[in-house]
Order: C-alpha cells, then sequence, then structure tokens
C-alpha cells in the first residue's frame, strides 16, 4: 500500500455549490480511500455512485446515503496518478464538495508531494481480457497490452472549432498535461446552470470557458478541454478499486463522460474481480 507520510489540512471551495471546505487527509494503513463526514462514512467505490450529473457524487448507500461526498473526480485521479491507494479523508465543515481548487489535479498533486509517501505503490493488476461499454454514439474499449504502461485515447466531439472530432491521448510523455487539464463547459450555459443552483463555484481561473470561436482563458496546452476528459476517466475507473494506470491496457473511448464512464467501472471491476 502507499500512503502519505503526515496529515494534510486543506482549505477551498466546491465547483458546484461554492460553499467553504475544511478536510483533513490522513495516512491510512487500511487500504482504500475514505471519506469522512460528519457521523458517517462514505468509501469510494464505484457502487457507491449516486450522481453523475454535474459532477461525480458518492453516498453511503449501505446506510441509507445519509451522507454524500460530491466532485471526488480530479482527486481521485491525482490519487490514481501518484499511486497512492490508502487514505482517510475528514470533513471538518459542513460542506459535503471537495474543493476545485484550479479545477485539475494539479493543487492535489503538488500537495501530496509536499507532504511525501510511505509504502510502496501496488503491483500492476495486468487486464487479460477486453472490457467494453457502448451506449448510444458512445464507447469504452479497454484492452490488454504488453507494454508495462497505460495508454488512454480520447474522442470527443463538441460544438467547438478545436473539439469537433478531437482525438487526445495520455502517454509516458504527457502526464503533466493531463494532470494540470481544467474543468471546461460553454459560457452561454453557465448563467442557467447558476440560476439552477449549479455552477456556483465557478471562476476564470478554474474553468475553461468555451465561446463560439475560442476560450474565456489562455490554455495551458493544446486542447486541454479534451485533456480534462482523460483526467476525469481517470478518476472514474479508478473507483474499481484497481487503479486503472497499472491494468497494462489501452483505454479507447468516444464521446463519453462520468456516467458512462461508471458504468465501464462496473463493468472493469467484476472482470478484474475474479
Amino acid at each position: 500500500m502507499k500512503t502519505l507520510k503526515s496529515n494534510l489540512t486543506l482549505n477551498g471551495a466546491g465547483l458546484m455549490f461554492a460553499a467553504p471546505v475544511e478536510l483533513t487527509i490522513k495516512p491510512s494503513n487500511q487500504k482504500g480511500i475514505r471519506f469522512f463526514i460528519q457521523d458517517g462514512l462514505v468509501e469510494a467505490k464505484v457502487e457507491n455512485v449516486v450522481s453523475t450529473e454535474h459532477c461525480v457524487i458518492l453516498a453511503d448507500i449501505a446506510n441509507g446515503a445519509k451522507h454524500k461526498i460530491a466532485l471526488v473526480e480530479h482527486f481521485m485521479a491525482a490519487c490514481a496518478i501518484r499511486g497512492i491507494d490508502a487514505l482517510d479523508v475528514y470533513f471538518s465543515s459542513q460542506g459535503f464538495e471537495m474543493p476545485i481548487f484550479d479545477g485539475s489535479a494539479k493543487v492535489w498533486i503538488e500537495k501530496f508531494d509536499e507532504i511525501g509517501y510511505q509504502g510502496e505503490t501496488e503491483e500492476i493488476k495486468p487486464l487479460d481480457e477486453i472490457v467494453t461499454f457502448q451506449k448510444n454514439n458512445s464507447s469504452i474499449i479497454i484492452m490488454p497490452n504488453s507494454n508495462n504502461l497505460t495508454e488512454i485515447t480520447y474522442s470527443v466531439n463538441f460544438n467547438h472549432p478545436d473539439l469537433r472530432q478531437r482525438w487526445v491521448n495520455l502517454n509516458e510523455n504527457n502526464i503533466n498535461e493531463i494532470i494540470e487539464a481544467r474543468t471546461f463547459g460553454y459560457l452561454k450555459d453557465l448563467e442557467k446552470f447558476q440560476a439552477a443552483g449549479y455552477s456556483k463555484g465557478v471562476t476564470i481561473e478554474n474553468t475553461v470557458g468555451l465561446t463560439d470561436d475560442g476560450y474565456t482563458t489562455e490554455l495551458r496546452s493544446e486542447f486541454e478541454p479534451a485533456k480534462h476528459k482523460i483526467l476525469d476517466i481517470i478518476g472514474d475507473l479508478y473507483l474499481t478499486g484497481f487503479n486503472p494506470l497499472k491494468l497494462n491496457a489501452n483505454i479507447l473511448v468516444k464521446e463519453a463522460g462520468h456516467g458512462y464512464h461508471v458504468e465501464c467501472a462496473k463493468i472493469l471491476k467484476q472482470k478484474l474481480s475474479k
């Protein structure tokens, strides 16, 4: 197991509801990522996903879903990228949303690196059969390879000149571009979402706004919004309990999102749990 060397206390605000968040991340000698909120325990398991509408929300389903943790995907991706598989996260605030920080996994990973690690990254869990998920125009295919490296290729097809039928990929040379890729959305939809009670924490610093022919902020790398989709699927697939970056697999994704990532994660977990 791999965990942090010591406690890490962080403050921030959520993306969806903008509530202030204070939490302490503690090393653990028990495998798994766990969230403690008020008197509840929510485990980072795909079976505990209760919503993927605007972000991934987990709940303590076995206890009647009394407690929820929202926006876990960037945090889970950071854990996967650094090979962390044992952590306890304690909320000391009333907010139930993970802080958005800069909209990517960059701050999480910087804070993890500052604290340092103990233990060893889990051994590679090789995939020995193809996993497929297909619905409507979306598909996810996870295929074994022999490269000792997981590669992810993601296709998006957004109504934007840079992001129509656009393919991006994760390989051994561009992991930092994935780590720092920020969340995004159409600028024209922001007012509607905020009127409905969502996206209250959106700022120009944490979200790339898509305009008709450009962006509301300078991109950190080419096709940054598409690369953020790779970050999302890393975090979503890690809810299986198996690090997707340790599968020795090629992951091909066409026009998916959190909901389909999670459905595929359920299939993948069944295959890997045999």
